[in-house]
């Protein structure tokens, strides 16, 4: 789960972690009048930045530094219902409908730090770079020299010498060292404390008067922890997602809308995976992702459908089922079901495998559709590739 800048910072003041004097605003009223408290508060600039789950936001026009309650007024509804265009939301663009109104900094240094898990070791990683300002990812590639890491041992969580040895790496003064300890160790606890699976300050600044400020923050949450989590998950906005995804969300299926043409119906993460690698290597694009999870019911399978079938990119379905808990006779007959039910009038192509596979296969052969079935997933995968070409 993702949230906002502003709730993101919200968290960071929870645990001590110093950011930007800032308010949240809806409209351009609130905009203004959160403008004039920050300038009557002695502060020279306003920063009036857009409030979407994606990073770019400056280089899209949705963030802009103003010197008076004039300019701050004129950014907001500048900004305030724009489409912005970043990097991070493809063509289409994200409707801003939420702007944090923040009291400028007088930035020194722009560096970066950051908290992820590494599933290679299984143990959490706090990278700290120089290059703060810049996408990360682009470091990554280009100069991984200048990216610093620090493995957590779980059972001892972050230590206090392994923030001064990323502290001192990113070159900060000896008078900000036990500052830059102290910020790291909250961030470290609030990431642990909220289940989160990133968190990123970028940029992590130095003021001209020696201080240290998390400018920007980002944070995701492990979504299967939300549970212990009934504050966080009131942070969820929905308008930042994609309707089907939040569609499949109530009906316990993962789904993931890819650009593809070939919707993609699967029982487990690892061979939903396997069956978009396959799509792609027969020539194909895979339209999403969806996991309908080991034991589906046929009200699962007909919502599945329902969700594929509102994508108009889609010209073809391929469901790729290794029956388990999830028998592939039930399956069979829950797809039946819901293509008379929904009237699937696109070509539907399967590949079944596992418990009760030849009751499944009965099953689709006497149903009177034209099912067309792979007998491995090579075979279904060209099948489906033809298909969404308007082939045989």
């Amino acid at each position: 789960m993702k949230i906002h800048e502003y709730q993101a910072k919200e968290i960071l003041r929870r645990y001590g972690v110093p950011v930007p004097d800032g308010a949240m605003a809806t409209t351009v009223e609130e905009a203004e009048t959160a403008a004039k408290t920050l300038f009557s508060k002695g502060n020279l600039a306003v920063v009036v930045k857009a409030q979407i789950h994606a990073g770019g936001r400056g280089k899209g026009g949705g963030v802009k530094v103003t010197k008076t309650i004039e300019d701050a007024n004129a950014a907001a509804k500048a900004i305030l219902g724009m489409q912005l265009v970043t990097h991070q939301t493809g063509p289409s663009g994200q409707k801003v409908q939420r702007l944090l109104i923040e009291a400028g900094s007088a930035i020194e240094r722009e560096l970066y730090l950051g908290l992820v898990l590494d599933r290679a070791t299984a143990k959490i990683v706090f990278m700290a770079s120089q290059a703060g300002g810049m996408e990360i990812e682009k470091v990554a590639k280009e100069t991984p020299d200048l990216i610093y890491k620090e493995t957590i041992e779980p059972a001892l969580g972050l230590q206090p010498y392994q923030a001064r040895r990323l502290a001192f790496k990113l070159g900060l003064e000896k008078k900000q060292i036990n500052q830059a300890v102290s910020f790291m160790m909250g961030l470290y606890k609030a990431y642990v404390e909220s289940d989160a699976s990133l968190m990123e300050i970028n940029p992590f600044i130095t003021t001209k008067d020696g201080s240290l400020m998390a400018l920007d923050c980002k944070i995701n949450f492990d979504d299967n922890a939300m549970f212990r989590h009934k504050d966080l998950q009131a942070l969820r906005d929905l308008a930042e997602e994609d309707p089907l995804e939040v569609q499949a969300s109530k009906f316990n299926l993962n789904y993931i809308k890819l650009d593809g043409n070939i919707a993609c119906m699967v029982n487990g993460a690892g061979l939903a995976m396997a069956t978009m690698d396959i799509i792609s290597y027969a020539g194909g694009s895979p339209a999403n992702f969806l996991d309908v999870g080991g034991s589906a019911s046929q009200e699962q399978i007909e919502n599945a459908f329902e969700i594929l079938l509102t994508d108009p990119n889609v010209k073809a379905i391929f469901i790729n089922i290794f029956g388990g808990i999830l028998r592939v006779d039930i399956l069979a007959s829950a797809v039946v079901e819901a293509t008379k039910k929904l009237n699937v009038r696109l070509p539907i192509i399967l590949r079944l495998e596992g418990t009760n596979v030849e009751e499944g296969r009965k099953i689709l052969a006497e149903s009177g559709i034209k099912f067309q079935v792979g007998a491995t997933m090579k075979e279904a995968a060209d099948l489906a590739v033809a298909a969404a070409k308007g082939g045989k």
